[in-house]
């Protein structure tokens, strides 16, 4: 059971509900509830679709969900009904896209960053978020929908932020505290506030520090989501100086030769300044895959490669649907870099991400494991998830001009992308942070961000229930 709750837990905040019904805040709550009761079912039923009383149950608060204007039919709860319940809703009538030739689709809407940035902020300061600090938090995000990081810009908003916040699990204003300084360290606590603005005031810090004294390394607890680890990396890089950045999550990944969840998916970012017009930034988890990859191999029909998924037996799975019953079952962890087992060198992984989790609880005597799944076991209800950061700032003018620095890097990275390519590869060789420059290149020639119809309808929501934003956004660019 514990396990089962970890991975509903992980299911919690991906809310995809329609919200046009007359009372929008009405209708919000309802079908964040009715998704909330099927998890709980999840939850609390690992055996439950051999009761029948269960399955009806299911069946029923499925259908009701699955009649919400707007709900997502990829959302993995519809998966978990087939593949553990045995219920299957028909599908919807196919809704013909509005075309501009009575032959095309008609292409999804172009957003202009500016306006995007500005309607975040605006949800924020609805918040009763401070201007400054809005401000940030809204610049983070955007800042990942530049870089083609989709999953953590405007997708985050509203599931990840205002849900929680809505639920009293995250918190939009309070004080950053510093609970321990030296000259070169610092341990902050965040108390629960957004950790879009709290990881950019730690990385700020740690900089100043980096620039007086060469090194600056700052600790955080009781934070919570602080959207892409590279925007942190980035800020040193604009600086002059090295930057390194980490956070836990909640538990997902086995240890090597173990089966149960135990840390997050932990990335381990770095950002290197280089003469190239875009640092040189690796931002990626210690794990193989994350969930949501999982979902998408559900979504194609395809099997999840071997090794990124082991279950509670040993065996490294690759049945897409099983996976996603099992997991939900507790039956099922994710395996870190390498893959499970050590032949791929899965003890690598296994060990950063074991450093990452120590670095963000350790010095912080912060929780980890299940006491950050965000989900109360005996309720199955959202609880807060204190997350542990930390940020490291080296000034490279302290060891070596910078562009000197730059040059060196530069240089090397451009060798590497020199390199004699694979005859069966696409015939190009990227280095980290280059796919991140492409896509802000290609984005801002575009004008702007495409925005699809779940994220339209997220914006619709937040639109018609924060207060204030009625009036300002009347007409969306897309409505």
């Amino acid at each position: 059971m514990r396990l089962a709750h970890i991975i509903v837990g992980l299911l919690l905040p991906q809310q995809s509900v329609a919200r046009t019904l007359p009372s929008p805040t009405a209708v919000m709550s309802s079908a964040s509830d009715i998704r909330a009761s099927l998890l709980k079912i999840i939850g609390e039923n690992p055996g439950g679709h051999t009761d029948a009383a269960v399955r009806s149950e299911f069946a029923a608060k499925l259908g009701e969900y699955g009649q919400a204007e707007g709900v997502d039919r990829s959302d993995v709860v519809f998966a978990i009904g087939k593949a553990v319940f045995g219920v299957e809703l028909e599908a919807p009538p196919a809704k013909k896209a509005k075309t501009t030739n009575g032959d095309k689709p008609a292409e999804l809407p172009i957003v202009d960053f500016d306006y995007m940035k500005q309607f975040m902020k605006d949800v924020f300061l609805s918040y009763g978020v401070t201007p400054e600090r809005a401000e940030t938090c809204s610049e983070v995000l955007i800042e990942s929908d530049k870089r083609g990081i989709d999953s953590h810009g405007l997708g985050r908003l509203k599931p990840i932020y205002c849900d929680r916040m809505d639920n009293g699990i995250l918190f939009p204003d309070k004080p950053i505290d510093i609970v321990a300084e030296s000259e070169t360290t610092a341990l902050v606590d965040g108390n629960l506030g957004l950790g879009l603005y709290i990881g950019p005031h730690c990385m700020q810090m740690a900089i100043d520090k980096a620039k007086k004294y060469g090194v600056g390394f700052v600790a955080c607890r009781n934070s919570t989501h602080y959207g892409i680890a590279g925007y942190y990396a980035t800020m040193a890089t604009e600086q002059g100086c090295i930057g390194l950045t980490g956070t836990n999550a909640r538990p997902s990944i086995a240890p090597t030769f173990g089966v149960e969840p135990m840390m997050g998916t932990n990335p381990l970012t770095f950002g290197i300044p280089t003469s190239d017009s875009f640092p040189f930034v690796i931002d990626c988890a210690t794990s193989v895959n994350q969930r949501g990859k999982i979902e998408k191999y559900a979504r194609e029909g395809v099997d999840t490669p071997r090794g990124a998924v082991i279950d509670d037996q040993g065996v490294e799975r690759t049945d897409t649907e099983g996976i996603l019953r099992d997991m939900v079952l507790g039956k099922c962890a994710l395996t870190p870099l390498g893959g499970a087992g050590d032949a791929m060198g899965g003890y690598k992984g296994y060990g950063w991400a074991a450093t990452v989790e120590m670095l963000c609880t350790a010095i912080q005597s912060g929780p980890w494991g299940e006491d950050i799944c965000g989900v109360d076991r005996a309720t199955g209800k959202p609880k807060p998830m204190p997350l542990g950061h930390f940020f490291l700032a080296i000034d490279i003018e302290k060891l070596c001009p910078v562009d000197t620095f730059k040059k060196n890097a530069g240089e090397f990275l451009q060798a590497l992308r020199a390199s004699r390519k694979s005859p069966l590869g696409p015939g190009r060789i990227w280095t980290a942070g280059e796919l991140e420059n492409d896509a802000r290149t290609e984005r801002t020639a575009q004008g702007g961000m495409k925005v699809n119809v779940p994220l339209q309808t997220n914006m619709k929501t937040l639109r018609d229930v924060r207060p204030g934003l009625k009036e300002k956004y009347a007409k969306l660019p897309f409505e």
